[in-house]
């Protein structure tokens, strides 16, 4: 992004999981749950951990998160993931939520959070990141 594009913000990294809240994820009025969203969150950080790691991972942190702007029934919500971190056996996954509303023709970011990754075997046991061929 240059100092050109400043005034039009843009999602960071690859999108990972796009879904649509339906009115059956929201509370008693009508807002989708923020629990909701942080679950979408983890499913496309993980798909990429996934991917990353080339097996199974767990997911063992995820750093505060603010939420921006209101997530509403029916908007596009698309998860964008970028790899921040690898280490020996873990993976630090940054992910920006972002919606596009239904009346609207302009995407806006709802919140962002930092998840953190390990690689595990079959048995439930750390193991380490295969290395990444860049």
């Amino acid at each position: 992004m240059t100092a050109y594009d400043d005034d039009k913000p843009a999602p960071r990294g690859e999108m990972m999981l796009q879904v649509v809240p339906l009115p059956s994820d929201t509370n008693a009025n009508g807002d989708v749950f923020a629990g909701w969203l942080v679950k979408q969150m983890d499913i496309a950080a993980a798909t990429m951990a996934g991917r990353i790691s080339q097996g199974r991972n767990a997911t063992v942190a995820m750093d505060r998160m603010e939420f921006l702007s209101p997530l509403r029934v029916g908007s596009q919500v698309g998860c964008y993931c970028e790899l921040v971190d690898i280490g020996r056996s873990s993976m630090k996954i940054n992910v920006e939520v972002w919606t596009l509303d239904r009346a609207s023709k302009t995407p806006r970011k709802v919140t962002e959070g930092l998840f953190v990754y390990v690689a595990i075997d079959e048995h439930g046991r750390i193991r380490e990141v295969p290395e990444q061929n860049h």
